[in-house]
């Protein structure tokens, strides 16, 4: 990898990390603690998040009629969404260790917690459990696909892309024929290492 980019690939996880740190500091400003990956809120805070809440008769006579016309549209997305997670994930199980690929935990995408908020009503955490679903499931599906394309063709492409992987700094230049080949043997000596440990007799 060229260092400059090393560089900053490593700078864009020194960021992440201070970002971590400031979110946990934004935890304590706002009461409450993780137990057991479960959310607690002090008991007034609780209580204020009620009062707070919209009841459903107003939240819905709110929204307006176009938007709720288009929820079926919003919510029947749920049907690709599932299906991509029961591929994307049959995909990892079967093919990852096949080509010596370390698995994505899902649960390290997928997180379900915003209907421990009090101060949301019943359709507003059905939705915010439905955004944290589909983001964290396209997430999820973004790291394997990145983890596949690491292991099958980590070349850079020609022409500017936007939103790359973390992964993708690492991957050898376009038109870079050499070193995608020593890739490729590297890849073949960790999959195969009895192979290789034979031909060199």
């Amino acid at each position: 990898m060229n260092s400059t980019i090393e560089a900053l690939a490593q700078k864009i996880q020194e960021l992440e990390a201070e970002a971590e740190r400031e979110l946990e500091e934004q935890r304590r400003k706002f009461f409450y603690t993780i137990e057991k990956k479960r959310v607690v809120f002090e008991a007034a805070v609780r209580t204020r998040h009620k009062q707070l809440r919209t009841g459903l008769a107003r939240f819905l006579g709110e929204s307006g009629l176009a938007r709720l016309l288009a929820a079926p549209i919003v919510y029947g997305l749920i049907v690709p969404l599932v299906l991509l997670d029961l591929t994307v994930s049959l995909f990892q199980f079967v093919c990852f260790p096949v080509y010596g690929i370390t698995k994505v935990p899902r649960s390290d995408f997928i997180v379900v917690d915003r209907h421990n908020l009090a101060y949301l009503n019943p359709i507003e955490k059905l939705n915010c459990a439905y955004c944290g679903y589909a983001n964290g499931l396209l997430a999820y599906a973004r790291e394997i696909a990145g983890r596949s394309e690491e292991h099958w063709c980590p070349i850079k492409h020609a022409r500017k892309t936007r939103g790359q992987h973390r992964r993708y700094y690492g991957f050898a230049e376009f038109g870079d024929a050499e070193e995608y080949r020593n890739r490729q043997k590297k890849g073949s000596a960790q999959n195969h290492p009895q192979t290789t440990q034979g031909s060199g007799r």
